[in-house]
C-alpha cells in the first residue's frame, strides 16, 4: 500500500486497456490517460492487454495492488455482459474499486430504408404484424449490438431474428445492401449514411439525446420507458483502493474529461463522469440489466 506520508502518485501509472490497440476503448484511454498525467504530474502509460474478450486484461488489474498505480479500462463488456454471459476469474463488482465514468456511446436503432417505419412506435407495429420477419444485424453472439436488441424485444414485445456477424463492419455492409433490415449500430459510422439517405435513424439507444444528431430521439421518447443500450466506458481500481487515492483520482479524470469533451465526441464517446460511488451504483444495475438478458436469450 502507498505510505501514508508518501506523495501520490509516486510513480508512472499503468492503464490497462484490455482490447488491441486502435479500438474507440484505446484511442479514449490514450486521451483521458495523457491529460490526467498532466493533472496528476506524472506518466499513465497505456498497457494493452487484449484477449478473452476483455477478461485477460481486467483480471491483470483484479490481482493488482490497490496503491492507484493500476488502472482498467472498463466497458459494458467487461462488466456487465461477459459476467453475465461467461463468468469468469473475476467479479465485476468485488475484485474492483470504482473511480469514474468516462461516458457512453449510444447506437442508433438503423433500418434501411425498405423497412415501412419512420419511427419506433411505427417500427413496433411492423414487427408485431410480421413476426419474426424482421431481421437485425449485430457484431457477433452476446455483443452489446445483440443484447441492445434483445432488450428491445423484451421491451416493445416483439419477435425479431438475430443476425450475427463478425464485427459490425460487415453487418453495416449488409444492412447498406438490404441483406437485413435493421441494426443496433454505433453512430460515427453510421451517420454519413443516414445523411446520404442510404439508412434511416428511428431512435438513439441513450436516456439522453446526442449532440450528434440531435432531432433523432431516443427510444425512451418514442414510447419504451426503461430502455436504454449504451457502450460505457469508466476507470477501475484494484478493490480495496485508499479513499484518498480514489478521491484524488476522479478528480484528476474527471478535470481530464471535461477538458477533452470535442476529441471525446469525434470518438462517438458522449462525455459523462460521475463519483466513485455513482459509479459503483451504476455498475450494479447495468449487471443485473444485462444478466437478466442474457437469460432471457439462453
Amino acid at each position: 500500500m502507498t505510505s501514508a506520508h508518501a506523495v501520490f502518485p509516486e510513480r508512472p501509472i499503468r492503464f490497462v486497456v484490455p482490447f488491441p490497440p486502435g479500438g474507440s476503448s484505446d484511442t479514449v484511454a490514450r486521451l483521458v490517460a495523457q491529460r490526467a498525467g498532466e493533472h496528476l504530474g506524472q506518466s499513465v502509460v497505456i498497457d494493452n492487454r487484449a484477449g478473452g474478450s476483455g477478461a485477460i486484461g481486467v483480471e491483470i488489474v483484479a490481482r493488482g495492488t490497490p496503491d492507484g498505480h493500476t488502472w482498467a479500462m472498463a466497458t459494458t463488456s467487461t462488466h456487465a455482459i461477459s459476467p453475465a454471459t461467461n463468468p469468469g476469474a473475476y467479479d465485476p463488482l468485488r475484485h474492483f474499486t470504482p473511480v469514474t465514468l468516462l461516458g457512453d456511446s449510444p447506437y442508433f436503432v438503423l433500418v434501411h430504408p425498405s423497412v415501412p417505419a419512420q419511427n419506433v412506435k411505427e417500427l413496433i407495429a411492423h414487427a408485431r404484424a410480421h413476426p419474426g420477419k424482421l431481421n437485425y444485424a449485430s457484431a457477433g453472439t452476446a455483443s452489446l449490438a445483440h443484447f441492445a436488441g434483445a432488450l428491445f424485444q423484451s421491451r416493445a414485445k416483439v419477435e425479431l431474428t438475430h443476425v450475427p456477424y463478425k464485427g459490425s463492419a460487415p453487418a453495416l455492409i449488409d444492412l447498406l445492401a438490404g441483406r437485413v433490415e435493421m441494426q443496433f449500430g454505433s453512430i460515427p459510422p453510421a451517420l454519413p449514411h443516414m445523411q446520404a439517405g442510404r439508412l434511416r435513424a428511428l431512435a438513439v439507444t441513450s436516456a439522453r439525446r446526442i449532440s450528434a444528431a440531435p432531432a433523432v430521439p431516443t427510444v425512451i421518447e418514442s414510447g419504451l420507458p426503461d430502455y436504454e443500450a449504451v457502450l460505457w466506458m469508466a476507470v477501475l481500481l484494484p478493490a480495496g483502493a485508499p479513499n484518498g487515492v480514489v478521491n484524488t483520482l476522479n478528480a484528476a479524470i474527471v478535470k481530464a474529461v471535461g477538458g477533452l469533451r470535442e476529441a471525446l465526441l469525434a470518438q462517438g464517446l458522449e462525455p459523462r463522469t460521475t463519483t466513485s460511488q455513482g459509479l459503483g451504483t451504476m455498475l450494479r444495475d447495468e449487471l443485473q440489466k444485462w444478466t437478466a438478458v442474457a437469460r432471457a436469450v439462453r
